[in-house]
């Protein structure tokens, strides 16, 4: 349309303004490790624990030598009990008994008021006055278990954030209609981290995850016999309790109470979806080191990749709409270390020689494109590598669709957008659906 034609014009000239900036500011490396995930100039969505549209969201600060931070998204279906066993003749005192049980088994986490005590459980759902979760943790037979998916967002590694406006209306979007908890991350930007950083927060992510199910694992056993309340509390009993409460601390309940990390899938958009195809080669490079968390599937929307050798897409729309060649090689530039700089880089080129793993050992592989962007064909190339070694590996191409045009805030509400995290989801569940569960087209 005519309003993004004129918006795309607008777009460019203040990303090209941004990048020559960045480009000409010089940054002191070894004062910036720390790093940065937003941009003042950007618009960023509050957290929000209450189920607001079916979803509530959570920041986590998961490093402390490194601004790297997630926001979880959980969808309100994750409360609901799962789907069958329940047992014939229970009382209301057993589930009563059952949820003092599940608080005391986290006892430093999330704890409930007196008041939040005394309401009791509506439709079998965890949740306090005001639609807000306070993220004890209930036992898994008690709640559904959701996959997980890691999200990570777009912007040329020198924008975006996991917080940003439209970033939090896609994930909410993603995590509905797929019915899964979203860890979206915040990796550090360019030009403050250049390459690898923010694929090393990626993984960085992605070990945190298996790091966070093992801990669950053990805070449950741990708690297991945990003390009821009102009892008399003995000296062992109450060095016990300390214990516990200090292994507890380090767990994230909402991820300890709903989530699945036996059924990962990796989301990445634009320059994210390059960092989402690292981290899914680096887990099988990893293998059973990181049980319990397993790579089901990935999803790669429009990657960022490039490659000395042009494609037809690079050379007939290098000056696309948004983000085109020019404005991308700028941001090339401020990722990879100057020495580094190569169009055939790894991180630019999923097709170089000798980038391991075997591509017959990816997870299936869902790659998006859009019709006027010029990254199309290097994306479609990659995922015609995948099929040849008999990887999963579809392309959904959309017509008179732009780069990012099922992410970027102007485009977010288009039937397009809506339909391509529809499809998205159709697909992705066929790889997070429990036995005997299957997805039916």
């Amino acid at each position: 349309s005519i309003a993004v034609k004129l918006y795309s014009v607008f777009f460019k000239f203040l990303l090209k303004h941004r990048l020559q900036n960045r480009i000409q500011t010089h940054v002191d490396e070894s004062s910036n490790q720390y790093g940065v995930t937003t941009r003042p100039e950007e618009s960023v969505s509050a957290a929000n624990p209450s189920f607001t549209d079916g979803i509530a969201t959570k920041d986590i600060h998961i490093d402390p030598s490194t601004a790297l931070s997630v926001r979880i998204f959980l969808p309100e279906s994750s409360l609901s009990p799962p789907e069958p066993k329940s047992k014939p003749g229970s009382s209301q005192q057993d589930e009563s008994d059952s949820l003092n049980h599940r608080r005391n088994s986290y006892p430093n986490i999330g704890a409930p008021t007196n008041d939040s005590r005394r309401s009791s459980l509506e439709g079998s759902k965890l949740r306090s006055d005001n639609n807000v979760y306070r993220g004890y943790s209930p036992l898994p037979q008690n709640c559904r278990r959701l996959p997980i998916m890691l999200q990570f967002h777009g912007g040329g590694w020198v924008s975006g954030s996991n917080d940003s406006v439209a970033n939090d209306i896609f994930c909410r979007r993603i995590a509905r209609l797929c019915d899964v908890i979203i860890v979206a991350v915040g990796y550090r930007l360019a030009p403050e981290n250049k390459y690898p950083a923010a694929f090393e927060d990626g993984l960085k992510v992605l070990y945190w995850l298996a790091k966070q199910a093992n801990l669950a694992e053990c805070s449950k056993s741990m708690g297991s016999g945990a003390l009821g309340v009102g009892a008399e509390f003995t000296k062992t009993q109450v060095q016990r309790h300390l214990v516990d409460a200090f292994g507890a601390s380090m767990v994230e309940p909402w991820l300890a109470a709903h989530g699945d990390p036996s059924r990962c899938v990796l989301l990445g958009v634009s320059c994210g979806a390059n960092i989402a195809d690292y981290v899914a080669r680096k887990a099988v490079e990893a293998g059973r080191l990181l049980d319990p968390v397993k790579v089901v599937a990935q999803v790669l929307m429009y990657p960022f990749f490039i490659g000395n050798v042009p494609t037809r897409s690079e050379i007939n729309l290098a000056n696309s709409y948004f983000y085109d060649k020019p404005m991308c090689l700028l941001a090339w530039k401020l990722f990879l270390p100057e020495e580094e700089f190569s169009l055939d880089h790894p991180a630019a080129n999923p097709l170089v020689p000798d980038r391991g793993p075997p591509l017959k050992f990816m997870p299936p592989t869902l790659t998006v494109v859009a019709e006027h962007d010029w990254m199309r064909d290097r994306a479609i190339a990659y995922s015609e590598a995948l099929r040849k070694v008999n990887v999963d590996a579809p392309v959904l191409e959309y017509k008179d669709a732009v780069h990012e045009f099922a992410t970027l805030d102007m485009l977010l509400n288009t039937p397009q957008a809506q339909a391509c995290a529809e499809d998205i989801a159709i697909w992705v569940k066929k790889y997070i659906s429990l036995r005997g569960h299957e997805f039916s087209y």
